[in-house]
């Protein structure tokens, strides 16, 4: 049994050290890592999953962006610790988060990702949002937490400044 809770500045290290463990050890090589340097994320949306021991079980970001003209935010890093992958906890760090999102008034997210796995949270494929390279576009992906958030927003992915 997990809980989930806003990450906490003593957190950080725990949860730097999960996401090492579930990607590459170049994962900060990124491009959507250059989008977040020198920005802080979005505290009110970062989550933890600690297991009843205490133990990090999964973790979740979100950092502000721009498209274009328009406000978005970027969703991720997402991680699941290999021993809890596939008990639904990354689902239900999404769900929970995106819908503290949608109560504090955010209209679009938005993430680099496979398709077939986040449309069941209701992502789609956007044309025309460009993130830097070398991301494949067919893996930039987007939901709109307010009906036609995404109408009309086309251009570059950018650092919110």
């Amino acid at each position: 049994m997990f809980t989930l809770a806003k990450e906490t500045p003593q957190d950080w290290w725990e949860v730097e050290a999960l996401f090492d463990t579930c990607f590459a050890p170049g994962r900060s090589a990124l491009s959507s890592y250059r989008l977040r340097e020198d920005v802080a994320p979005v505290a009110e949306l970062c989550r933890v999953a600690r297991d009843e021991t205490g133990a990090v079980g999964g973790a979740l970001r979100y950092w502000p962006v721009r498209v274009g003209a328009s406000d978005a935010l970027l969703l991720g890093p997402i991680a699941v610790h290999p021993t809890a992958q596939g008990e639904g906890l990354g689902g239900a760090l999404i769900r929970d988060t995106l819908e503290i999102a949608r109560d504090l008034g955010v209209t679009r997210v938005l993430l680099v990702g496979d398709a077939p796995y986040y449309a069941r949270f209701g992502f789609e494929r956007l044309s025309g949002v460009i993130m830097p390279p070398p991301t494949n576009p067919d893996r930039v992906l987007g939901h709109a937490l307010t009906a036609g958030a995404w109408q009309g927003v086309t251009g570059p992915v950018t650092r919110a400044v």
